[in-house]
């Protein structure tokens, strides 16, 4: 199926001379952050475990006219954390704002049948590593006032027991987030979250095929009830939910930190 079809959008230089950091790009909602950031005059760190990928991506901005620098990072261990934070600041020479992207899906059962050690590594990739990204590059976001962005989810106001597992890291998250808002404030650092529900994208189209496929139904009836509680009958494409996190990243947020953005269509009003 094909959603429905989005607005009209002409980018604006919202983000020109500034440097954001996109931790986690990959396929879908990374990948969509990357270019509508290079489409606002951002110039892009672009951090993740899949070098090839990443220098694709990176291909892509720099016909846009844009530059990327690539650095091959897995967020969970603490010398390529630091390592990335030292090459950016190094190569790029300022840093305004920092998207932790990155997240990990534990075994979808009910919480009380997931082992204790997957989510652990759940909160390592959800939690620990924006925790630890967010305080190495304090230093060079406090030099330009700029910002940090958590990619959160709507599954904070879910309760399927299937989702339990990824609602308990990202409820940490969100948690994570207000706290450094708190914290890091008075250094001039904005700390902002943003929610998407179902985002029309590569791995949610699989998901809805699976899904699909168990139910006896067509991938067309899993999009329609996904999408028949919002209030646009649609679900949000990738770039949408990029757009509206950038604008956090924009000077016309300059004034909006410690809040969780929700960008679902109109599925949960908050």
């Amino acid at each position: 199926m094909s959603a429905v079809p989005t607005p009209a959008y002409r980018p604006v230089p919202l983000l020109a001379g500034k440097v954001v950091v996109i931790s986690g790009v990959g396929p879908g909602l990374g990948h969509s952050l990357a270019i509508e950031a290079a489409h606002m005059g951002a110039t892009l760190a672009l951090a993740g475990r899949t070098e090839k990928r990443l220098h694709e991506y990176a291909d892509e901005i720099s016909a846009l006219g844009g530059t990327a620098l690539v650095v091959r990072a897995d967020i969970t261990d603490e010398t390529q954390r630091r390592n990335l934070a030292e090459t950016v600041v190094a190569e790029l020479g300022r840093v305004d704002c920092l998207i932790n992207n990155a997240f990990a899906i534990p075994p979808m059962y009910p919480i009380t049948q997931i082992e204790v050690e997957a989510l652990r590594n759940a909160n390592e990739t959800n939690v620990f590593a924006p925790l630890r990204l967010s305080a190495l590059f304090a230093d060079a976001l406090a030099a330009t006032g700029g910002s940090i962005i958590m990619l959160n989810s709507c599954v904070s106001y879910s309760s399927q027991p299937e989702y339990s597992g990824y609602k308990l890291s990202k409820g940490a998250l969100a948690h994570l987030a207000s706290s450094l808002a708190t914290e890091l404030g008075p250094r001039g650092i904005r700390v902002n979250s943003v929610a998407p529900s179902y985002v029309y994208e590569d791995i949610n189209k699989a998901y809805f095929d699976w899904l699909a496929s168990q139910a006896g139904v067509t991938h067309d009836d899993i999009y329609a009830q996904k999408a028949a509680p919002t209030d646009l009958g649609r679900l949000a494409a990738p770039e949408e939910v990029a757009r509206a996190a950038l604008f956090l990243a924009s000077d016309l947020a300059t004034a909006v930190t410690g809040q969780m953005l929700t960008v679902d269509c109109g599925e949960f009003h908050r």
